[in-house]
């Protein structure tokens, strides 16, 4: 509406939202399987917000991991104490926890480098023909649906390497897949594979939810983690399986006999 001389606007503003705030919280279930003064490597199940947003103001990895490592209220940003990087809701594995401001400051800039390397499991949509590729395409969110991510020209430089480990075509045709983050934007797997034409199966946000393969999360494993450690410099290296629900999921798909 364009406005003419005289005309009275008026708006309501709603209420501000309460500045979020977190406080350790017992009995979430945690699977740390690396701890020493200065990093914690955790296995994130599928269904854990790793830290407090809009919607999720309780029950994340974060107050689980303050309830057992309270020195972590120190540990930067307050909402996301000791957290250098994020995995999905729906997204399970690995993932580094810094114990003390030193820490995070070095594994940030270590995350900058490229210096940590971060390889995911993924089953996608279809036949993926090369069988290996690298997806360079910046990432934004979405002009038409600001909740979504998507590959926006002017975005920010997204990168992701992908090797093809089996195609299946019995009861459809996927791709298992092994790709590493070059960069880590929100989502960065599942907008690049639903831009390859291949979403990532079980994901409703992307275009990878279909019933003919019902797994009820999308097929995304953080499976390997390593980095230098930020303080004594030594390579550290850790490994994660997929988990049950992925596990069975993989185990029953096969390929057609050949004629």
């Amino acid at each position: 509406h364009r406005v003419a001389e005289g005309e009275i606007v008026s708006l309501d503003v709603p209420a501000a939202e309460p500045e979020l705030t977190v406080e350790a919280e017992q009995g979430i279930e945690l699977t740390v399987i690396h701890e020493d003064d200065d990093v914690l490597v955790i296995d994130k199940p599928a269904g854990l917000v790793v830290h407090p947003g809009a919607g999720n103001t309780t029950g994340t990895l974060v107050h689980g991991l303050l309830a057992r490592y309270p020195e972590l209220a120190d540990v930067g940003d307050p909402i996301r104490p000791g957290i250098v990087h994020r995995l999905d809701r729906d997204t399970s594995g690995l993932m580094v926890v810094a114990r003390t401001a030193p820490a995070l400051e070095a594994l940030g800039v270590a995350m900058r480098r490229r210096a940590i390397t971060r390889r995911y499991r993924a089953l996608a949509w279809g036949q993926v023909a090369e069988p290996r590729g690298l997806i360079d395409a910046p990432i934004a969110r979405s002009p038409r649906e600001p909740t979504r991510m998507a590959v926006v020209v002017g975005g920010r430089e997204a990168r992701t390497a992908y090797e093809v480990l089996a195609r299946y075509d019995l009861p459809v045709e996927v791709t298992e897949l092994r790709c590493v983050l070059e960069t880590g934007r929100t989502h960065q797997i599942r907008v690049h594979l639903r831009a390859l034409g291949h979403p990532v199966v079980g994901d409703p946000r992307y275009g990878g939810d279909r019933a003919s393969l019902p797994v009820g999360r999308q097929f995304l494993h953080a499976e390997h983690l390593a980095f230098r450690h930020p303080l004594s410099g030594e390579q550290l290296a850790f490994d994660s399986p997929l988990p049950d629900d992925l596990a069975a999921a993989l185990a029953g798909l096969s390929v057609r006999p050949s004629r």
